[in-house]
């Protein structure tokens, strides 16, 4: 099996969620004592969250670029971004490393392409939802993407930034998600792109009145394929 490196804290939670996924997938591939090859570096998310100006995203990128490098001399052949968010300064890292840094959002798109999906609603926090870096790509494959209704990222950012990167879970999170959900299939989404890891604390993402990419699932299985060389 080939070594990964995971930069992640962005938050703990999504670090855990990434770490469980791959060596689910690795046990249930390879063997039930397997457990993935992985350099991980998790970083401290006080460094990395209410990013709003150039500068802000500029020493963020800086901060992931280290962790890349750092992680690339380390031996890993490869290497996962733990967060749909930071994916804004996923070029730099990318031109910073000599080895692949798997794109979520490409394996989204992939994934979503071959589906034959259309018409699908991205749900994530603000940055992901309405700048193009994230957009883009999906778009790239085929995918059209509802426009991002402003006060449902109000309410997302709320309830990732103030309780699920905390662990925090609560029922009207879920009932919120719910209602999202439900609103987009009516504005005629075909699919929901859930793009935040922690958001599948909230959202069914296996019984839901649309279907449901999990883009944290998603990236997990194609960085599982990688480390066992069918990528």
């Amino acid at each position: 099996m080939r070594k990964l490196g995971l930069i992640g804290g962005m938050s703990w939670v999504s670090t855990r969620t990434y770490y469980e996924h791959i060596n689910r997938i690795i046990q249930l591939r390879r063997d039930p004592h397997a457990s993935a090859p992985m350099l991980l570096e998790n970083l401290d998310f006080t460094n990395l969250r209410g990013l709003t100006s150039s500068e802000d995203w500029d020493r963020a990128g800086g901060i992931l670029v280290d962790s890349a490098k750092r992680l690339a001399d380390a031996g890993v052949g490869a290497l996962l971004i733990g967060a749909n968010s930071m994916h804004k300064v996923y070029d730099r890292v990318a031109e910073a490393v000599d080895i692949p840094v798997i794109h979520i959002a490409e394996c989204v798109g992939e994934r979503m392409g071959r589906d034959g999906v259309k018409t699908a609603a991205l749900i994530g926090s603000s940055n992901v939802m309405t700048e193009s870096f994230y957009r883009e790509r999906l778009v790239a494959h085929g995918v059209d993407l509802l426009p991002p209704d402003m006060k449902n990222t109000e309410t997302l950012d709320r309830i990732i930034y103030n309780q699920l990167t905390c662990g925090k879970v609560t029922r009207d999170a879920q009932r919120a998600l719910k209602t999202i959900i439900t609103v987009k299939a009516q504005e005629g989404a075909r699919a929901i792109v859930l793009a935040c890891t922690e958001l599948e604390l909230v959202v069914d993402v296996d019984a839901n009145v649309l279907p449901i990419y999990d883009c944290t699932r998603i990236h997990a299985e194609k960085a599982a394929a990688w480390i066992l060389g069918d990528e």
